[in-house]
């Protein structure tokens, strides 16, 4: 694995977790959607629920790769998949600039390129949580979807 790494932690209430490292570039976000479709067929899941779960994904890993890090994606994005008997868990983290999760984003110059990551992740998600702080350096985004 040059480019990305995996690696997997058993729990013994059930849970099954996988941490991918990938560089911070876009055409690494379909590799997370991957991994997520693979822990999809370990639980009974709908398929409404596996897409809301995608789409949550890539909203948090391409606000990753597009922020964190500056034009030139110089970093790393961790995702980990947490499996647990009655609830998926994601967390997305960088190492980039950090940001103020408060803040209202500015929709005149955003919306055109997204800008409605964060409220997309939050409607989509049972529970969300996101530690970030301007000029200080990560990023971490968690949320949850129950089975």
């Amino acid at each position: 694995m040059d480019e990305s790494t995996a690696s997997a932690l058993p729990g013994s209430d059930g849970t099954r977790a996988i941490t991918l490292r990938v560089p911070a570039k876009p055409e690494y976000v379909a590799l997370c959607r991957l991994a997520l479709t693979g822990l999809s067929q370990l639980r009974a899941m709908n398929d409404d629920t596996v897409a809301d779960l995608k789409l949550a994904l890539t909203e948090a890993v391409s606000n990753s790769v597009r922020h964190a890090y500056g034009p030139n994606g110089d970093g790393h994005v961790d995702v980990t998949y947490e499996l647990m008997p009655d609830r998926l868990g994601i967390e997305v983290a960088d190492d980039g600039h950090g940001f103020d999760p408060d803040e209202t984003p500015s929709f005149d110059a955003e919306v055109s390129e997204g800008g409605l990551g964060i409220a997309i992740i939050r409607s989509i998600a049972d529970d969300f949580e996101i530690t970030s702080t301007p000029g200080e350096r990560g990023s971490r985004l968690r949320f949850a979807k129950f089975l």
